[in-house]
């Protein structure tokens, strides 16, 4: 249905205030809302009556706006009454006009207070709402040792005014858009105007516009996959989510489109490729040669999250593979479980441990990881149930698993860890290289939002490459990735139809 369709289903304010009254009492359940509120009064000698959500209300101010109402004398308002009270009496910044009963409920469902007026085929909305809301702090997944110590929380309000400290540009746009039929979920698309690709973002606004549910309880979770083009089921993130202003700020100023979803303190990052969910703040917290090798060794214990335990497991199935000096490698007494066994049972118990702990209250983390050590590990290697190696090398594949920044990436490439345990298990060597390839194959044809999961190494791009793989210095690295397509592109008329239709690949 269209916007002018649904205008014209809506229905107007009517000059008498009872029938206003009696209309919001039957479509609001007045009655049976004990939070939904309606205080009548007279100003001057004029009846008003003042609707709002209670809990949602700032009562201070409203209080101090009533003061201000009831001290109109009368007779004051007796012509162009409703021009008189916002113009002279109320004296407040955020005040807009509604005509129709529909917007009314919009609006006070939303937080603001509706005052309707007699004799007035208008209200007045007042925006004197306030949120239940933590203060800013650190992220727990995103920490660094040195920098800026506040995040994101679940107000967005909040979180747009976090964004707006650090980029004080005019050109910085905040779109807010509603998604959900019943919830009315406060979406809102942010990106510079002269920098991000408007092909990307009209591609964002228009899936955001398309969503249709009955509403966002899982908040930028549900926004994600509504909004991500291509299959669902796709193991890997589309989008890379941030609690960090600053990085959400940087990624800004390079092009990307951010979406950020009320009563979510999570900002997705569009479009992101592989590479940008193993980069992290702490990198450029540093000089650039520390951030270097933060980097390296973060890329190294993804690699070892990857292909640790298959190669491992290859090693132990076909000694014959290594030469002589690495024959120690395979295990000295393989337990009473075949390896493969071993290598998902130890998964499996891993997974258990770090659900029980998420689940476990915080005075009782320390113990589950206390039994998980002792009963998981040292006494089934005791009695034989693994070997000493599987449990080793599985500890050490899940400090890859940690080390990676993106937690959504870190259970996604556990899933290929596993994937490839099994083809090696199946078809020894020819699996293993099988699944690699599988794996890198299926990177490939990944896309986020029309840009190459791999960029840019596939297709190739060697000057964007060398910034991924080595944290440059700001003067080099504040460049706009060519993924993104400056807007310089589009003042000369060429058109972009990668991102446009969001499946083809940019140019290198």
């Amino acid at each position: 249905m269209t916007q002018a369709a649904e205008s014209e289903m809506k229905t107007p304010l009517s000059r008498n205030l009872d029938q206003n009254v009696a209309w919001l009492e039957e479509k609001m359940a007045i009655k049976e809302n004990f939070d939904v509120l309606l205080r009548e009064m007279t100003i001057g000698n004029v009846r008003v009556a003042l609707l709002f959500i209670d809990g949602l209300t700032n009562d201070q101010m409203i209080t101090l706006i009533l003061q201000e109402l009831v001290n109109i004398k009368r007779g004051e308002l007796s012509l162009r009454t409703l021009e008189k009270l916002v113009g002279q009496h109320l004296p407040y910044t955020e005040v807009e006009k509604v005509d129709t009963l529909e917007d009314v409920v919009a609006k006070v469902l939303m937080g603001p207070q509706v005052l309707l007026v007699d004799g007035e085929e208008r209200a007045v909305v007042i925006d004197a709402r306030t949120y239940p809301a933590r203060q800013p702090e650190e992220p727990d997944l995103e920490k660094v040792v040195r920098g800026s110590r506040d995040g994101f929380v679940e107000t967005l309000v909040f979180n747009t005014a976090l964004i707006r400290r650090r980029i004080r540009d005019p050109r910085l746009r905040m779109e807010v858009i509603q998604a959900g039929n019943r919830s009315r979920t406060d979406v809102v698309i942010c990106y510079v105007k002269d920098v991000a690709n408007p092909h990307l973002v009209e591609n964002v606004r228009k899936n955001v516009k398309r969503i249709n549910i009955d509403g966002l309880p899982m908040a930028e979770k549900a926004v994600e996959e509504l909004i991500s083009p291509g299959s669902h089921w796709n193991l890997f993130p589309k989008v890379r989510y941030t609690e960090r202003p600053d990085v959400a700020a940087a990624h800004l100023l390079e092009g990307h489109v951010l979406v950020l979803v009320d009563t979510s303190p999570s900002v997705m990052i569009t479009p992101s490729t592989y590479w940008h969910h193993l980069q992290h703040a702490e990198e450029y917290r540093q000089i650039p040669s520390s951030g270097v090798y933060i980097r390296l060794v973060r890329f190294a214990g993804v690699a070892v999250s990857l292909f640790l335990l298959p190669l491992w497991f290859l090693a132990s199935i076909q000694p014959d593979l290594l030469p002589p000096d690495l024959r120690f490698i395979g295990p000295d007494k393989p337990g009473r479980i075949p390896l493969i066994g071993q290598f998902l049972l130890a998964e499996l118990s891993v997974d258990m441990v770090r659900l029980a702990t998420i689940h476990t209250p915080s005075a009782l983390g320390t113990g589950i990881s206390i039994i998980a050590a002792i009963l998981l590990g040292q006494i089934a290697v005791q009695v034989g149930l693994f070997s000493a190696e599987v449990v080793m090398y599985t500890a050490a594949a899940m400090i890859g698993t940690f080390l990676t920044p993106s937690y959504e990436l870190g259970l996604s490439n556990r899933i290929v860890r596993l994937f490839l345990l099994i083809m090696t298990a199946a078809f020894r060597l020819p699996g293993l290289i099988a699944g690699t390839l599988a794996f890198i194959v299926y990177l490939a044809f990944t896309r986020s939002f029309g840009v190459p999961y791999l960029w840019p190494l596939i297709p190739f791009n060697w000057a964007a490459l060398k910034n991924v793989l080595v944290r440059a210095p700001v003067s080099v690295s504040n460049i706009r990735p060519a993924a993104l397509k400056p807007l310089e592109r589009f003042r000369q008329g060429i058109p972009d139809p990668a991102l446009k239709r969001g499946n083809n690949p940019p140019e290198k």
